[in-house]
C-alpha cells in the first residue's frame, strides 16, 4: 500500500541531485565527434559480497548502460580506496569522484541528519531509506553542502549482538558494545560501555574479545559474518534506529559532466531508492535465517523490559533537540516529519495485518 509521502520520492531525489543546476553539453546528432567516456572512481565501504556493494554496482552498471557507456565507473568496494569514516571527507577532497558511507562515520559532521539514526522504532530498511531520502533532499541542509548527494540509504532496526546473553536491561550494564555514531550513545545509555567503531573493524573485536557485543542490524550478522563470533541476539526494535548512508558526488565532478549526462544519474539514484531498501530488507531476512542457522539463541524483550528500554534511551532525542536548536537548526520539525512517516508506515501495516486476519476468518 503506497502511501502519499512515498509518492514524492522519486521526484525529491532527483531535485536533490540537481540542485545545483545543470551544466550544457554536446547536442546529439549535431555532427561533433564523440567524446571520451568520463570515467569516475567509486568507494564503497562494504565488502565486495555484501549486498549493499552489489546494489552499489549495479547502479554503476545502470548509468553505464543509459549513458551508452558515456560514463564509466570502476567501483571500489570494502573500503580499498578510502577507508569507511574518510569516505566522505575523500569524495569532497576528489580522492573518489563518487562514495558511499555512513553519516555517522564522521560525529558532529551532520548535525540535522542525525535525526535519522535515533532510536525511534524504525520497522524496516525500505521505510528508512525513503524517509531518508525525502529529507534529505527537502531540507539539503548547509551539513551536506560541498560534494552532491545522489541518494541516502538507510538499514533495518539496529539489534544487540553479544557474546553472553542480555535478556534485561541489568545484564547490559558494563559491557563493551561496539556501536557508531549514535548507537554508540544508545548502548552508553543503556548502560553499557560504549565502543566506536566502523564495521570493518567489528568482526575481529568480537573475536578477540575488545568487545562484547554490537549494535547492528541483523543483516549485518551474515553480510560481515559477525554472527560467526556472537552467542545471541536480542530483539531491541522497540528502540530501533537505523544509520543513514550516503551516495555522494565530488562537486566538481558532477560539475563537470553535461546536462543529459547528470539527468542519466539523478534519475538512475532515484530509482535505486526503493532497490537499495528492498535490499535492506532482504538483507535483514537472510541474516535472520543466518543466525538461526548457527543455532544462535533469539531473546525477546519483555514488554516491561521494552518500556525500560525506551526510557533510558529518551534523553537522546531530547539531546539531539537541543543541540539543534542552539545550532539554529530546524530539528523539531525536521524529528517530527520522521516520527510522523514512520507512525504513518506502521499504521498502514496495522490496518494490512487486520484486514488479512479479517479475510481469513471463515
Amino acid at each position: 500500500m503506497k502511501r502519499i509521502w512515498l509518492g514524492g520520492v522519486l521526484a525529491a531525489v532527483a531535485g536533490l541531485v540537481l540542485a545545483a543546476g545543470c551544466g550544457k553539453g554536446r547536442t546529439e546528432g549535431g555532427g561533433e565527434p564523440a567524446a571520451k567516456p568520463v570515467k569516475l572512481t567509486y568507494s564503497v565501504f562494504f565488502p565486495p559480497m555484501h549486498i549493499q556493494a552489489k546494489t552499489g554496482m549495479e547502479w554503476a552498471a545502470e548509468v553505464e548502460k543509459r549513458s551508452g557507456g558515456r560514463i564509466q565507473i570502476a567501483v571500489h568496494p570494502g573500503g580499498s580506496l578510502t577507508k569507511a569514516d574518510q569516505c566522505w571527507q575523500g569524495v569532497i577532497n576528489g580522492i573518489s569522484d563518487l562514495g558511499m558511507s555512513c553519516f555517522a562515520y564522521t560525529p558532529g559532521r551532520f548535525p540535522l541528519l542525525e535525526a535519522l539514526d535515533l532510536p525511534l522504532g524504525w520497522p524496516d530498511g525500505l521505510t528508512a531509506t525513503r524517509v531518508a531520502t525525502a529529507l534529505a533532499a527537502k531540507y539539503n541542509p548547509a551539513e551536506i553542502q560541498g560534494a552532491k548527494i545522489l541518494y541516502v540509504h538507510a538499514h533495518g532496526p539496529g539489534i544487540l549482538a553479544t557474546k553472553k546473553p542480555v535478556r534485561a536491561l541489568d545484564d547490559l550494564r558494563n559491557m563493551r558494545i561496539r556501536g557508531t555514531g549514535l548507537s554508540a550513545g544508545i548502548a552508553s545509555a543503556l548502560g553499557a560501555t560504549a565502543v566506536g567503531m566502523p564495521q570493518p573493524e567489528t568482526y575481529d573485536a568480537l573475536q578477540k574479545g575488545v568487545v562484547e557485543g554490537t549494535f547492528c542490524p541483523i543483516e549485518t550478522l551474515k553480510g560481515w559474518k559477525q554472527g560467526e563470533v556472537i552467542e545471541y541476539v536480542t530483539d531491541t526494535k522497540a528502540i530501533g534506529y537505523t544509520t543513514a548512508m550516503f551516495v555522494a558526488m565530488n562537486q566538481k565532478s558532477w560539475d563537470a559532466l553535461p546536462a543529459d549526462l547528470q539527468k542519466i544519474l539523478a534519475d538512475v539514484s532515484a530509482e535505486f531508492v526503493d532497490r537499495h531498501g528492498q535490499a535492506w530488507n532482504q538483507a535483514d531476512a537472510e541474516g535472520l535465517e543466518f543466525v538461526k542457522g548457527l543455532d544462535r539463541e533469539i531473546i525477546a524483550l519483555s514488554p516491561e523490559e521494552e518500556a525500560r528500554w525506551k526510557e533510558q534511551v529518551a534523553p537522546i532525542v531530547d539531546k539531539y533537540l537541543a543541540q539543534a536548536a542552539e545550532k539554529g537548526l530546524p530539528g523539531a520539525e525536521f524529528l517530527a516529519e520522521v516520527q510522523a512517516m514512520i507512525a504513518q508506515e506502521v499504521a498502514a501495516r496495522e490496518a494490512n495485518t487486520d484486514l488479512a486476519a479479517a479475510a481469513a476468518q471463515p
